[in-house]
């Protein structure tokens, strides 16, 4: 593929502006910066790029909000520039554009792992994760470059439009349990790490299950997602004994749309993503998804997702009880080398 090639032939040029403004004895004058007085003052501007000489005060959240208008994405001039912060003095060059949004490249692709949780706490059951053992985790994310984003997130980067950190991760609970609130949510609060929470109908507000007042002070919080994960979680891919095929597709239909229904008048959250039970699925339950306007479905096949998965059976790997750091860290995967050539 051309992209890598395009984006250093992008970077170079802009270099070599730099080199051509910031020769000499006097000072070129640009004229008036079309970024205002604030700040440091562009070396060279084009349409794709802005580089400047980083001042005492300067960070890579205050160039983005600056030259971006949004500080969070601080990831782009990162990215990069191949730094984790900037020193005065120091030449930033800061893309005005996605130079790559599907993440492909002549050696190989961008994936974008989904961690799937389940239940917290001190139980030693195969999906409860321990309190110390999942803030253990999220440090290892924040202190290691990777960039946690929402799951809607990769609806644009699943559509070629909008491109994602290299390093992004995204979170993921299911099911509802009231240790999400008690455990794991101040955790994600710690880290500032925002998260996805799929809950199924039937359990809410039950005795080890959130209930709705509860849900709302994280969805409130800015970090909470919450999303529909079916009625009563039974399998949908499957037709139960006895079941005709009119019979079938009704308890199909209610299982998508009830949930639905309840989440939009509860929360007031526009529903995109849908978690199958059992990260089982068919063409029926997908058609139904689509009549109601989701653009994601994910299952719990281990794995990666590429710009170019089919957004309704994305991948999510499931973290269970038994992973020490070292397994952790191995279903991290954010880049599949192949010869695209």
């Amino acid at each position: 593929m051309k992209t890598r090639r395009i984006r250093s032939s992008h970077a170079i040029c802009a270099l070599f502006l730099l080199v051509l403004l910031a020769g000499g004895c006097a000072k070129r004058d640009l004229g008036p910066s079309i970024f205002g007085s604030a700040g440091p003052s562009p070396v060279a501007e084009t349409k794709d790029f802005v580089i400047v000489i980083a001042g005492s005060g300067d960070s890579l959240r205050s160039l983005a909000r600056r030259f971006l208008g949004d500080e969070y994405k601080f990831w782009v001039i990162a990215d990069f520039n191949k730094i984790s912060r900037v020193m005065p003095g120091q030449e930033i060059v800061i893309p005005l554009k996605d130079l790559n949004p599907v993440g492909v490249y002549s050696n190989g692709y961008q994936t974008v792992p989904i961690l799937c949780y389940h239940r917290f706490g001190n139980k030693n059951a195969k999906l409860n994760i321990s309190a110390r053992t999942f803030d253990k985790q999220m440090a290892f994310l924040h202190d290691n470059g990777y960039r946690v984003v929402t799951l809607a997130a990769l609806i644009p980067f699943l559509e070629g439009q909008k491109a994602l950190p290299r390093r992004a991760v995204v979170i993921t609970i299911d099911d509802g349990y009231k240790s999400v609130y008690t455990v794991a949510y101040p955790i994600l609060k710690k880290y500032g790490f925002p998260a996805t929470l799929f809950v199924y109908n039937d359990f809410i507000g039950a005795r080890a299950g959130l209930n709705w007042p509860e849900m709302k002070e994280m969805v409130d919080s800015g970090l909470i997602d919450i999303q529909a994960h079916s009625w009563s979680h039974s399998n949908l891919a499957l037709r139960k004994i006895n079941e005709d095929v009119a019979g079938y597709r009704n308890r199909v239909w209610q299982e998508v749309f009830a949930p639905t229904q309840q989440i939009r008048k509860h929360l007031v959250l526009p529903l995109h993503s849908f978690a199958y039970p059992y990260g089982d699925t068919n063409d029926l339950v997908i058609e139904h998804l689509k009549e109601l306007d989701y653009s994601l479905g994910v299952s719990v096949q281990r794995g990666g997702n590429p710009s170019f998965e089919y957004p309704f059976m994305l991948r999510r790997t499931m973290v269970l009880n038994n992973y020490d750091m070292k397994t952790f860290r191995a279903i991290l995967k954010v880049f599949k080398k192949a010869s695209l050539k």
